[in-house]
Parts: C-alpha cells; sequence; structure tokens
C-alpha cells in the first residue's frame, strides 16, 4: 500500500523500552476515589447521586448533559461521602464537580447486560455508548458516539484505527495491541458497521513490530479485510491529521472535519473500550495508564478512574529524586497539580521526573528568526511570527496567522536553539483569545437583554394607556344624557351661572353687614 509523508515532525528520543518489560497489571482498588463528572469535551453530566448513597461498580452516577457529553459511572462498589468540588487532572489545578466514593472492598457489580448491536438501530447504538461513557482514549476525549454520526453530504471511504502512540514514553497503546489485539479488532468492527466505509486502515508506527503483528493475527482470526499498516516513526505521527494523511493522501483543512473529507479515526482503546461495552456490558471504569520516568519499577497498569495520583505512582515506587509528575508525554504533557488529582480518561501517561530526568531549560534567548520552528511544524505554520505577536498582545495578527491550526504538539519548542517556550506563548495568546471572546458575548448578550427589557417596558406602557383611554370612553358613553333641544343645554347652563352670581352677591351682603354690626356694638361706651 502505498503511504504518504506529512510536513515536519521530529525524532526525539522514544524512552519507550523501559515500560515494556512487564505485562499490563492490574492496579489494586484504592481505599478512596475522587471521580470528576467532567471527563470529555463538551458538557458537564449531571450528578445522578448524593452523599449517603450506596453505588455498585458500573452504576451510572453521572447522565450525559446534551449530545456532546458522556456518561460517568462508579469504578466499584462503596458509599458516596461527597458531591463536592475537588482538584482535577488539568495545569490549571481549578477545581471540578466530582463524586467522591469510599470503597467497601467488595468490587460489586452491577448486572451487567450486553447487547447485540446488529438488532439495534444506529441512533440506539450511538445512545448506548454515550451513556457507558465511551469517548477517545488517545487524549482528546472527544465523545465517540457523536464522532459516530457521519457526515450525510460525502459518502465515509476510510476509516482509521490510530495506534501510533508517538509520544516518548508512552507504551499503553502498544501493550494494549499486545495482549488484547482481538478486542480492538471487534471494536473496529462496530465502528465499521455504523459508519460504513469502503476501507479500514489500522495504522501502528513502524518501532511497535510486535504490536503490528499482533493485530495482523486477530484480523484474520477474526475474519475481517482489514488492513494493519506500519507507517514511518515519526512524531507526531500518531496525530490524527498526520495519520490520515500518511495512510490515504489526504489533507483535512483546517476549517473543515474529517468525516468531510470521507474519513473518520478512532484511537485502538476507544475501539477496545466500545466492544467491551456492548459486548460485556462494561462501562467505561478503568484504563491502560504507563507509569514511567523516575520510578524503579515502571510499567502499564490498568487502574480504576478516579485513583488519586499518590494512590497509583506508589505501585511504580518513585526514586527519592522524584520532584514532579507529568500527565502524558514529554511533548504535549503537564505537570499534575497535586498528588490529590484522580486519574482520569484523559490519563495515558505519568512519568515521574527528576532534576536528572528533565533537567531545567536554560534562559530564554531572544529569537534569531532562523525558521527552524517553520521547518518542523507538521501543520505548515509561522511559529516565531505567532510568537513575536502573542508576546507583543497582538493577538488579532496571530489569528491572522491561524493560531488556532496550532495542535501545541511541541516540535517548534523542541528544535528552538533560543530555549523559547513557544507552546505557552501559543496557549497563553489562545486563552486571552478566548477570554475576550466570552466577555464579548457576554457583553452583547447584556445589550440584547437590556434592549428587549426597554422594548417591553415600553409595549407595556403602551398597552396600558390603551386600557385606560378605553375604559374612560366607555365610563362617559355610560354617563352621557339622553338628548335634548340644541339651545336647552346653553340656557340652562346661562341661567345656573346667574343664580350662582346672585347668591354669591348675597353672601357677601350678608358677610358685610354682620362686620359692621359688630364693630358698632363694640365702639358703644
Amino acid at each position: 500500500m502505498q503511504l504518504f509523508k506529512f510536513k515536519g515532525g521530529v525524532k526525539p528520543d522514544p524512552q519507550k523500552t523501559p515500560s515494556l518489560q512487564t505485562p499490563i497489571g492490574l492496579a489494586p482498588v484504592p481505599a478512596l476515589l475522587v471521580v470528576p463528572l467532567h471527563q470529555s469535551i463538551g458538557g458537564v453530566p449531571n450528578p445522578l447521586v448524593k452523599a449517603g448513597d450506596r453505588v455498585l461498580k458500573g452504576q451510572r452516577i453521572g447522565e450525559a448533559d446534551k449530545w456532546i457529553s458522556a456518561a460517568v459511572h462508579a469504578p466499584t462498589s462503596g458509599t458516596v461521602i461527597a458531591v463536592e468540588e475537588r482538584v482535577a487532572a488539568h495545569p490549571s489545578g481549578l477545581p471540578t464537580l466530582s463524586v467522591v466514593i469510599a470503597a467497601d472492598g467488595d468490587d460489586e457489580w452491577m448486572e451487567r447486560r450486553p447487547v447485540d448491536y446488529a438488532a439495534l438501530t444506529s441512533e440506539q447504538v450511538r445512545e448506548y455508548l454515550r451513556d457507558a461513557g465511551v469517548v477517545g482514549l488517545g487524549g482528546a476525549v472527544f465523545p465517540s458516539h457523536a464522532k459516530l454520526s457521519a457526515a450525510k453530504s460525502v459518502p465515509m471511504e476510510d476509516l482509521v484505527i490510530n495506534g501510533g502512540e508517538c509520544e516518548p514514553f508512552m507504551t499503553c497503546d502498544d501493550l494494549l495491541m499486545r495482549e488484547r489485539a482481538e478486542d480492538i479488532v471487534h471494536g473496529a468492527g462496530i465502528f465499521r458497521d455504523l459508519l460504513g466505509p469502503q476501507r479500514v486502515l489500522i495504522g501502528i508506527e513502524d518501532n511497535k513490530p510486535q504490536a503490528v503483528a499482533a493485530m495482523r493475527e486477530a484480523v484474520e482470526a477474526c475474519g475481517e479485510n482489514f488492513s494493519v499498516i506500519a507507517v514511518p516513526t515519526r512524531y507526531p505521527a500518531g496525530g490524527a491529521k498526520q495519520l490520515i494523511r500518511v495512510l490515504t493522501g489526504k489533507e483535512v483543512p483546517a476549517a473543515k472535519r474529517s468525516p468531510e473529507m470521507g474519513v473518520q479515526c478512532f484511537n485502538v482503546a476507544t475501539a477496545y473500550t466500545a466492544w467491551r461495552a456492548i459486548a460485556h456490558g462494561e462501562p467505561v471504569l478503568s484504563r491502560i495508564v504507563t507509569l514511567t520516568g523516575n520510578v524503579e519499577e515502571p510499567r502499564n497498569w490498568e487502574v480504576l478512574l478516579g485513583t488519586q495520583l499518590k494512590d497509583f505512582v506508589a505501585l511504580g515506587k518513585p526514586k527519592a529524586d522524584t520532584n514532579a509528575y507529568l500527565m502524558g508525554g514529554p511533548m504535549m504533557g503537564f505537570e499534575m497539580p497535586s498528588l490529590d488529582a484522580p486519574i482520569v480518561k484523559a490519563s495515558n501517561c505519568i512519568i515521574a521526573g527528576s532534576q536528572a530526568l528533565f533537567p531545567p531549560l536554560p534562559p530564554e534567548m531572544p529569537c534569531i528568526r532562523c525558521g527552524a520552528c517553520a521547518e518542523v511544524c507538521p501543520h505548515e505554520l509561522q511559529p516565531f511570527e505567532m510568537y513575536w505577536f502573542s508576546r507583543a498582545r497582538n493577538f488579532g495578527k496571530t489569528q491572522e496567522y491561524n493560531i488556532f491550526d496550532c495542535i501545541e504538539c511541541g516540535c517548534c519548542s523542541y528544535v528552538c536553539p533560543s530555549r523559547i517556550p513557544l507552546v505557552q506563548y501559543f496557549r497563553f495568546a489562545k486563552s486571552e483569545i478566548w477570554s475576550r471572546e466570552r466577555e464579548k458575548s457576554m457583553s452583547e448578550a447584556a445589550k440584547a437583554r437590556y434592549e428587549l427589557r426597554n422594548e417591553r417596558e415600553a409595549r407595556e406602557a403602551a398597552e396600558k394607556a390603551e386600557r385606560l383611554a378605553k375604559a374612560a370612553a366607555a365610563k362617559a358613553a355610560e354617563k352621557k344624557p339622553e338628548a335634548a333641544p340644541s339651545d336647552a343645554p346653553a340656557a340652562d347652563a346661562d341661567a345656573a351661572k346667574k343664580a350662582l352670581i346672585a347668591a354669591a352677591i348675597e353672601r357677601a351682603r350678608v358677610q358685610r353687614e354682620s362686620v359692621a354690626a359688630t364693630d358698632s356694638d363694640g365702639a358703644k361706651p
């Protein structure tokens, strides 16, 4: 099969061997689990439990909010002790609404109900996957059911199953493919049946020969005609757009999504969890996580979601000089804000760091405009221009240079001779633009509400005046006397006026005489 190339990319030291020496281990159930409700792109699931409730393993504790969202489930049986804000596995360290469960040690399952998806409509299968919490486990955590809605205007040509795993240190997908290949193939079959593509392509970097062999054997054993393809190892070949380019030759423009080009992409772990949900009635309660770096026993573990970092890293026996923990790879990952932060669906790798493993970067030097960052950018951007405008806070110009096309892969920072943390500048610029857009939207919404209120008050005042006018007219009509000769009203009015004048004159005369008499009596000796 003909393969294509994508522009740019780098070849960092893979550092994958240490965590590949032992099979996937099953992490023990911790005493306390902190399960964030928001573990995917989209809306925050609504909590379905409260403090004091007993939950079973697999029970839904968070209901999907709207279509772009996914449910959350209890990883084990136990008692809910709180539904409250807890620190999140996020670089900001901000808290997020979480369900805190005290495990009872029984690990008691709810009733599991596998389904025959062939007997369901496509919509029912997608809803089932949504309620099972299936999301993209390659790191983006986009709800999978939404991606399984094919673009109606473009026929689906290619379904790509992503086994690239290009980040250094990370090996969770590699071992998953080696040990559970048939389940991945079955999951890919579900996606194939829902999308109806012409081809199914499984792309794996060629530095994973055992995974390639295991997937080819599984495809043959399952009787599928999927193509398992070894692609050249080059970071970020595991990115969706880059892998699509390598396998199909299609370049997805920034303004479009891959389904609009007739192709869709899913991670191998996503396909695996979809099959477990459909065939075994198991929602997403755990995931394979690579624990590596400055630890004595690097390994891949299947760990329950909600396990706190302090409980998980203890399995690898961190060395005494460990000073930080990264979630994700060194290229795109971030430092965990606290040992209390939990493992979530996006946690594919935890790297224990040290001064020796990740020495402090030398001081940032001025940009020399060498262009090395532009040469390695897989999206053919101009990072040095975006850097200058981000630093100058000229966010309009950064958008002219398509800053939102940047996938923050870190290739530019990796090759920069001036050691400029370019990705950090780009993240800052994006956050500022988003913040200003939110403020603008809020301002426009407030203005619209103010204008609507003024219009409503004016309308209500006009309606009230109209009602009063109608009531006054009706009252006047009721008091109107019967018709009389035309000169009678005028004559009666004149006569009444004259009578009033005469009565007033008479009262004044009587008053004068009374005053005069009083004065006369008072003047007597």
